[in-house]
């Protein structure tokens, strides 16, 4: 069985990468032109209002998920760990095109390499991918829906910001891509 600490470690570890990219994936120079809306901050609201609301919902004892330690944990740290090499392995795909606030720059191209053959915000994916594991880490379908529903509302909203800034500064290519690439899940949304 996976120790609680193990899970609580890998947990601990996506707030911080976060935080790390807030701090560090700026977009610095004077061609990066920020187009984010205040979307970025409404994310940022937004999990702070689902964890808080999920941490709350889970003295609601009627939706508890009666799954045993065995299965809840190996589930919630798979979840969480491939949300997060999803996400970063995005990140990385995007190399110093990757910004936190919504950013285009001149030449930049059109990537459908990596992650992005198969979704055009796969970085977002693998965010929803990580938070669907802490909500299963608290063993509450309500902790679950409480927390991801502001989250993945804030993130459709930015996703439709970062779509027209990339359509205005990408054109047809983007355009296109847009075309035969589905949002977050391949195939289907």
């Amino acid at each position: 069985m996976i120790p609680c600490v193990v899970l609580e470690a890998v947990v601990a570890l996506f707030p911080v990468s976060e935080i790390a990219l807030s701090i560090f994936r700026r977009s610095r120079t004077p061609r990066g032109k920020s187009q984010d809306q205040g979307s970025a901050g409404l994310v940022w609201i937004a999990v702070a209002v689902g964890v808080v609301g999920a941490m709350a919902a889970q003295s609601a004892s009627i939706a508890r998920l009666n799954w045993p330690d065995q299965i809840v944990r190996p589930v919630a740290l798979l979840l969480v760990l491939s949300g997060l090499v999803i996400r970063w392995w995005a990140i990385l795909t995007l190399g110093r095109f990757f910004t936190v606030d919504v950013a285009t720059r001149r030449g930049q191209p059109v990537v459908q390499t990596g992650p992005y053959r198969f979704a055009r915000h796969p970085s977002y994916t693998g965010a929803l991918i990580a938070f669907s594991g802490i909500g299963v880490f608290m063993s509450n379908w309500l902790s679950i829906v409480v927390l991801l529903v502001p989250i993945t509302v804030s993130i459709l909203y930015r996703i439709r910001i970062e779509e027209r800034a990339l359509l205005a500064a990408l054109g047809f290519p983007y355009a296109d891509y847009c075309a035969h690439t589905k949002r977050l899940i391949p195939g289907v949304y």
